[in-house]
């Protein structure tokens, strides 16, 4: 096991606070200064942040993988499609440098709802029950990458987020 599988969530707190970070300094950088972030105090409608600019509200659930994975799908939860613009974006790090992207992007246009979860299928629990039956999960929903738009730089995903600035 490495590192990135023993600590996954302390992996994927940094993951999350560096994509934080590269948002909040291309607003600096575009002197825009108007980027908010902010986090749920409860996780149970699928979103990891809350980010605000030029008067569109994303609430965004993150994903991330590692350059090079051969994962090919991501859960979400159907609570998003209720959030204005919600959206989801799988990061892509660098395992040895963390750097990050490309980025991938599922969701509308800024101040446009999810595009329909319809025809996603329902994702299962990865452990069993007692009898060893894998129960399915109904608010959760399989996305596969080829859902996904491909963003090369953290430019091309603020734009996507917020439009251009």
């Amino acid at each position: 096991m490495t590192e990135h599988s023993l600590h996954s969530s302390y992996r994927e707190k940094l993951i999350e606070h560096l994509l934080v970070g590269e948002l909040l300094k291309l607003s600096w950088k575009n002197k825009d200064f108007s980027l908010e972030i902010s986090k749920p105090e409860v996780d149970r409608s699928g979103y990891d942040i809350i980010a605000e600019a030029n008067g569109i509200i994303r609430h965004i659930q993150l994903k991330a993988t590692f350059t090079g994975s051969a994962t090919a799908s991501h859960k979400i939860h159907i609570s998003l499609a209720k959030k204005p613009s919600g959206c989801v974006v799988l990061i892509y790090f660098d395992n040895d440098t963390l750097e990050l992207g490309p980025f991938y992007y599922f969701g509308a246009g800024p101040g446009q709802p999810l595009p329909s979860l319809e025809g996603l299928k329902t994702a299962k629990h990865t452990k069993g029950d007692a009898a060893g039956i894998k129960l399915e999960r109904p608010n959760i929903r399989i996305l596969n990458k080829g859902n996904f738009v491909k963003l090369k730089t953290i430019n091309e995903l603020y734009s996507q987020l917020f439009g251009n600035v």
